[in-house]
């Protein structure tokens, strides 16, 4: 069954100036942002991405590069120059003033920048706003504000005034009116950019649990990069008006698609952003318990590693090492579960790297990573860890090395010869210092002789 998604962009352009038709043109011709400049400024240039029900989007550029303008253009705030946009496959382009500013409440929700409260309301009344533009009851909006403002921990501060409140509890006020109107999406431009950067990072902490919980989708906005690789399923970076790369944060930060990305991503946090899945090994060294002790020593001996996975019934139970294992054949021990220590470290495919990280320090062997009914799917060598979290390929390739030429003198290699030679008693060993010291005379002599 085929979803529809919760909103498309197709082929979006935002030309602001005089002659906007006409900049639209030449751009999709091949033009550059410069080359369309007298015509206007081109703020968007051929848009186009879907975000799924229940997805957090987000959209990322330093500033001037459209994200803004987007946004803008998603809820009709801003008409696009061309193309369309469709929210729960209704175009807004096409929508008449009356669908807009039924789609606008029933649909999209938006939260800005700068709170944009109404001082002269409490925070009760601020969250249940967008219910009362709908027509709900007076009772039935406080009561629904009231339980959003409680997720957002704001409960106790219902009927205190805006001025009242820090710039982090204002932001949550502004979140909880978006999400107490009930709207399937969220726009969200820059929401914590004005933030401190601790209360920063406990909305965003705070923005991830309400959407696993609510269900919501979220398109976010920002120019942070280390945000969007928090908040983001997926993200667009932006330039010069048009989407550089689309994909989630690890094909961003494992793949960019260009050296504005990649610089873009030299810097973030890798082992917050990759997980466990995107860097383990396939399983090799396994063994199932049933194969005993000698059977385990086998496998490390052919695979040339120093401990192997012990799987019962295709599940993981552990892993033992090459030590234990050879202590066990001297003491001729066959059981190979008793050596399986009890509290082998693993983790989960979507466990961050920091996780990992975490575990493999107090780790001598690679950290297994299993499916919820404890299957092995790979495991993770502390060489791929370092190699992941160091942004450099884990495999060796072979090195050529590089022989500096050695000189000897030729009267002290003579001399070596010889001495080889009487030490020896070889007469083979003073002839060949003989002919070595002629042959290594000859050419000085030459030389000299040549000169004169």
């Amino acid at each position: 069954m085929t979803v529809e998604p919760a909103l498309e962009a197709r082929n979006l352009y935002k030309v602001f100036g005089r002659n906007p038709r006409d900049a639209v043109r030449r751009l999709q011709a091949g033009d550059s942002r410069a080359d369309v400049a007298d015509a206007g400024t081109a703020a968007v240039i051929d848009a186009s991405f879907t975000v799924q029900p229940g997805e957090i989007f987000v959209i990322m550029g330093l500033s001037g590069s459209g994200k803004s303008t987007i946004i803008r253009m998603l809820n009709g705030l801003l008409e696009p120059s061309a193309g369309d946009v469709l929210v729960q496959g209704r175009s807004i382009d096409r929508a008449s003033a009356k669908e807009l500013r039924d789609i606008r409440r029933s649909s999209i929700s938006m939260v800005f920048q700068h709170f944009a409260l109404l001082p002269h309301r409490t925070v009760l009344d601020n969250a249940a706003y967008a219910l009362e533009i709908q027509g709900v009851s007076r009772d039935e909006r406080r009561r629904r504000a009231r339980e959003i403002l409680d997720k957002v921990g704001l409960g106790d501060r219902a009927e205190a005034m805006p001025d009242e409140l820090s710039g982090g509890m204002r932001q949550r006020v502004g979140l909880a009116r978006a999400l107490t109107a009930g709207t399937d999406i969220l726009l969200m431009d820059e929401a914590f950019s004005a933030l401190d950067p601790l209360i920063r990072r406990e909305m965003q902490e705070q923005l991830v649990e309400l959407q696993q919980e609510l269900g919501r989708t979220i398109i976010f906005i920002t120019h942070d990069l280390n945000e969007a690789m928090f908040l983001g399923d997926r993200i667009a970076v932006m330039r010069d008006g048009r989407i550089v790369q689309n994909g989630t944060p690890e094909e961003i930060l494992t793949d960019p698609a260009n050296d504005y990305v990649a610089q873009f991503v030299q810097d973030v946090d890798r082992a917050r952003v990759l997980t466990a899945g995107s860097v383990m090994a396939p399983p090799v060294a396994t063994t199932p318990v049933s194969a005993g002790v000698r059977g385990a020593l086998r496998v490390m001996r052919d695979l040339q590693v120093g401990s192997v996975a012990v799987l019962e019934s295709r599940r993981y139970i552990g892993s033992v090492t090459d030590r234990a294992v050879v202590r066990a054949v001297k003491a001729g021990t066959t059981d190979l579960k008793s050596l399986v220590g009890r509290a082998q470290p693993v983790v989960k495919v979507d466990d961050p790297l920091t996780e990992v990280v975490e575990r493999s320090v107090e780790s001598p062997i690679p950290i297994a990573v299993v499916d919820d009914e404890n299957r092995l799917l790979g495991t993770i060598p502390r060489v791929t860890l370092l190699a992941a979290l160091g942004n450099v390929a884990p495999q060796t390739t072979e090195i050529p090395i590089i022989e500096a030429p050695v000189t000897v003198a030729a009267a002290e290699f003579a001399q070596t010869l010889a001495a080889v030679g009487e030490a020896t008693g070889s007469s083979a060993g003073q002839a060949s210092a003989g002919a070595a010291l002629a042959t290594t005379a000859a050419p000085d002599t030459a030389a000299t002789e040549g000169g004169v």
